[in-house]
């Protein structure tokens, strides 16, 4: 399991019972600076090893902590101050988890759409928050317009008994986006269920959702070269070329496979 856990902004007081817990019990702790990190440790006797995890090392890092979670620890990411992936590391851990199928969650938050922003492993360079659609259709239409020009992730809160309703609604607005229904947040039965805007997911109805809205894709202008020169695009920034295969499969959403083999004369 890798926990995400949110540290208080301020007062060392501000943390939950819960998040010293997991603090103290798990095998490793990635704190983006440990020295500061230390303050909050020994304030509560947390004595798990700890190790520098920034945005300046996590991509070089995050395969090592993937295949130690997927052998059965249990690692615990922190920032300086408040939530993992809110401007904050974290990001490329929770998307690298869930291509692992590795369990993840996030402990001490307080709020709902923050902590389900997180849990979809979407890009929150930009987020915007929606709350609850309006009850009048024509109010819906005119809400929605007013987040027709953002391109970046959204959320909202959704009832299961109107959900249907609400998720036409979003396809109408957004188009056939990525999306994620998070419920049960930080409890038993938390569950992320995963689909495209369109599309009526399979779901419990019981207790209330967050909708997470993907960003909008910008296309890929690689993708308009052949993959020989896709993957020669990025040999000639540097890369060596089981990177580049790497990045290209990536960027055309296919497996590895299929690019090494176009690319085996380069």
């Amino acid at each position: 399991m890798l926990y995400l856990v949110c540290t208080p902004i301020g007062n060392l007081k501000d943390i939950t019972y819960r998040a010293v817990e997991v603090l103290q019990s798990v095998s490793l702790i990635l704190a983006e600076d440990t020295r500061h990190s230390a303050i909050l440790c020994a304030e509560y006797g947390i004595t798990a090893p700890m190790i520098s995890y920034q945005k300046f090392n996590e991509k070089r890092k995050c395969d090592e902590v993937i295949a130690r979670l997927s052998g059965g620890e249990e690692i615990a990411l922190i920032t300086d101050a408040g939530t993992p992936c809110i401007s904050d590391p974290g990001a490329v851990l929770v998307r690298s988890a869930i291509e692992a199928g590795v369990p993840y969650t996030v402990v001490g938050s307080g709020c709902a759409f923050v902590s389900a922003a997180v849990l979809s492993g979407f890009d929150l360079r930009t987020l915007a928050f929606g709350g609850f659609l309006p009850e009048k259709n024509s109010a819906r239409e005119k809400f929605l317009q007013g987040f027709s020009a953002f391109s970046g992730c959204m959320a909202f809160y959704v009832s299961p008994h109107s959900l249907e309703r609400d998720l036409a609604c979003f396809a109408a607005a957004f188009g056939a986006r990525r999306a994620v229904l998070v419920r049960e947040i930080s409890k038993k039965f938390e569950e992320c269920v995963r689909f495209t805007l369109g599309q009526m997911p399979q779901f419990t109805e019981k207790g209330e959702y967050v909708l997470v809205i993907e960003a909008q894709e910008k296309e890929n202008e690689r993708n308009a070269l052949t993959v020989q020169a896709h993957v020669a695009s990025y040999m000639r920034e540097g890369f060596d070329k089981k990177e580049a295969v790497k990045r290209t499969a990536a960027d055309r959403g296919v497996a590895k496979s299929e690019i090494y083999k176009e690319a085996l004369d380069l």
